[in-house]
């Protein structure tokens, strides 16, 4: 099975120098949402999974438009980790602040996320936990020993769009890394960006190895973002 996470398009964070907490696409973004489509559209793919975010969903909306026969599924599980609802029109200047900050924390205090936002803690059990169910619904299941069991029967291509902390932790926990607080930043993606794993036998079962990450082929430089 294929596994292609996608980190969702251009998001328009601020507008009149207030910050968005759930903002939709740029301009850009739109167009990186395209070209992204575009390339996932050259394959087949079996199901779509989108985190409930507007811009992620609106980044796969494009991608739903050209396969319609695949269903776009909504999953709050792979919602980015959320930040303080009272940002919302707070300006952009003090959130920037805050963010720079909080970047020399400590490792514990790393872990307790943003002051009125979800915990790393508790954002990485949610992501882990959602990923999981999902394989395990598909009718994969971990043994002890760290390899995946397959069923007979399993979808060739699963395209996720989400974010970069989500798909930073899927990746992590894919791999079988111990989780860091800071994931994004040791898995730092580019917007509208493809990283792929796929399952491979090995020892007693499968493993998910790393094809590529934050492959952004598909977009000209000009469009390439972080």
């Amino acid at each position: 099975m294929e596994l292609v996470l996608v980190r969702h398009a251009q998001p328009e964070w601020s507008r009149d120098r207030t910050a968005r907490v759930d903002p939709g696409l740029t301009e850009r973004g739109r167009r990186q949402a395209q070209l992204a489509a575009g390339r996932l559209a050259e394959r087949a793919f079996d199901r779509l999974l989108v985190s409930t975010a507007t811009r992620a969903r609106e980044t796969a909306a494009p991608l739903g438009e050209l396969r319609p026969a695949v269903a776009l599924e909504e999953r709050e599980w792979l919602h980015e980790i959320h930040m303080p609802a009272h940002w919302e029109g707070t300006p952009q200047e003090e959130v920037d602040r805050t963010f720079r900050e909080a970047r020399v924390r400590s490792r514990e205090d790393w872990w307790q996320g943003i002051p009125g936002g979800e915990s790393f803690g508790d954002f990485h059990a949610r992501v882990t936990a959602g990923l999981d169910g999902e394989l395990a619904d598909l009718g994969l299941e971990r043994d002890q020993h760290g390899f995946w069991q397959l069923p007979d029967r399993l979808p060739e291509r699963v395209v996720m769009v989400a974010h970069a902390g989500t798909n930073s932790v899927v990746l992590g926990h894919l791999l079988g890394l111990e989780p860091q607080p800071w994931e994004w930043e040791r898995f730092a993606s580019d917007h509208a960006s493809l990283t792929v794993l796929r399952t491979a036998p090995i020892g007693s079962g499968h493993i998910f190895s790393l094809q590529y990450f934050s492959d952004v082929e598909h977009l000209p430089a000009e469009l390439v973002t972080a």
